[in-house]
């Protein structure tokens, strides 16, 4: 019989602020996150915001010889794993070492490339810094988490774009329901935030000059963000037995890949991830009582989504709650299902919706009930997030208000 998998630790660092109480104030207020761009000097760029983790100082968090191996992206990784794992309590005691394993998304290290360009092609330098490789390699930040946190379990990155984090977690997940983990840690963090790459998706043409507007016939694009969101998942029983904190019940994990497009989304693919995943949870449509939207606040995208939930959720969209919470915090990428996922996870806990900020003007093309403009109570049962990445790579999962 399949184990039943609690979410016992939450850990996370976003535009809205660097743990998971002020995550939480700030989706309860409303609070937007983006805002000029502070961090590097965007005075080239027509794109002046972003969604900054503020106030974050590596000094606080990491001694010398540790900061010159850890890039921006595994630093943020490593302090949500710390968070989450400091608040599921004493969940490793007792485990065998093989026992618990750590999945976190792949991100290259933005900031040493970027440094080591500039370094080598406009400064002239006769090398880049001596840990470039390890400081970008995508598996750096799942590395980091086992050396710091002690975990000699199965660890691994996984590679999917946007939906990185939760194909990570729905991974994870997927191991401590078969029986093959007792504990594990998985999430992902990461920053794009560096002058190559912010001109990069310039290029894309897909950034938003002022603000991120999901599902507002006004939206003009996504905002970039950065941070990091990570979880503790645990056996059900376990986690009971030794008196845990369960903050929700992981219940269901859906995929997909959409075959067609590098950039461009389609709404069956979309729609079978989330059909897989009330599947998985054993859920029918009309028992969702709020969706985690990818909502990027592209035209298509936007567009797109809305589609797929409506083929999948038919007469029930009429009165079932989505969001995208990326109005808040940016697009963190890799990071976002980790965060978004930490998002869905506190509004079942708390009995609220998290609200699109931005939204002016309705769209036909996006026709629902969007949450728009700020939080609303509600006694939330069932939910789901998505991510439908680039390459269309697609993971949904769902999650389940825990009631004892």
């Amino acid at each position: 019989m399949a184990a039943r998998v609690a979410i016992t630790g939450l850990g996370s660092l976003s535009a809205l602020g660097n743990d998971v109480a002020a995550h939480l104030a700030g989706l309860r207020a409303g609070t937007v996150g983006i805002g000029p761009t502070q961090g590097i000097d965007v005075s080239a760029m027509k794109t002046k915001i972003s969604a900054e983790v503020r106030g974050f100082v590596p000094e606080d968090h990491f001694d010398s010889r540790q900061l010159g191996l850890v890039d921006r992206t595994a630093q943020f990784a490593v302090v949500a794993a710390r968070q989450a794992l400091a608040d599921a309590g004493p969940a490793l005691e007792g485990v065998a070492r093989h026992r618990v394993g750590a999945i976190f998304a792949a991100s290259v290290g933005f900031h040493a490339v970027d440094d080591s360009y500039r370094k080598l092609y406009l400064e002239q330098a006769p090398r880049p810094h001596p840990f470039t490789v390890p400081r970008a390699m995508p598996s750096g930040q799942v590395s980091h988490v086992t050396m710091d946190l002690g975990i000699h379990g199965p660890a691994f990155s996984i590679a999917s774009a946007c939906s990185s984090a939760s194909h990570s977690i729905g991974t994870a997940f997927q191991m401590i329901r078969s029986g093959m983990l007792d504990v594990a840690l998985a999430g992902g963090g990461e920053s794009q935030l560096t002058y190559g790459m912010l001109k990069s998706w310039e290029a894309l043409r897909v950034l938003a000059p002022e603000a991120c507007r999901p599902f507002s016939k006004d939206r003009a694009g996504l905002v970039i963000g950065e941070g990091a969101g990570a979880v503790v998942l645990e056996n059900m029983d376990r986690a009971i037995a030794r008196g845990a904190t369960i903050h929700a019940e992981m219940i269901g994990f859906g995929m997909s890949a959409d075959g067609m497009d590098i950039t461009a989304p389609d709404r069956d693919s979309a729609a079978a991830a989330m059909a897989f995943a009330l599947e998985d949870a054993g859920v029918s449509p009309e028992r969702i009582d709020y969706v985690s939207a990818h909502g990027t606040a592209t035209a298509l995208n936007d567009k797109t989504e809305t589609a797929a939930l409506r083929q999948v959720f038919g007469a029930h969209l009429e009165k079932l709650p989505v969001s995208s919470s990326k109005s808040q915090y940016g697009h963190t990428m890799n990071a976002s299902g980790a965060l978004d996922f930490v998002t869905t996870v506190l509004a079942l806990r708390e009995g609220f919706l998290p609200p699109t900020m931005g939204y002016n003007e309705p769209d036909p093309d996006c026709a629902l009930d969007c949450v728009p403009n700020a939080a609303r109570t509600a006694a939330i049962e069932t939910a789901i997030s998505s991510s439908f990445a680039f390459g269309g790579l697609n993971a949904v999962l769902a999650l389940r208000r825990y009631a004892g």
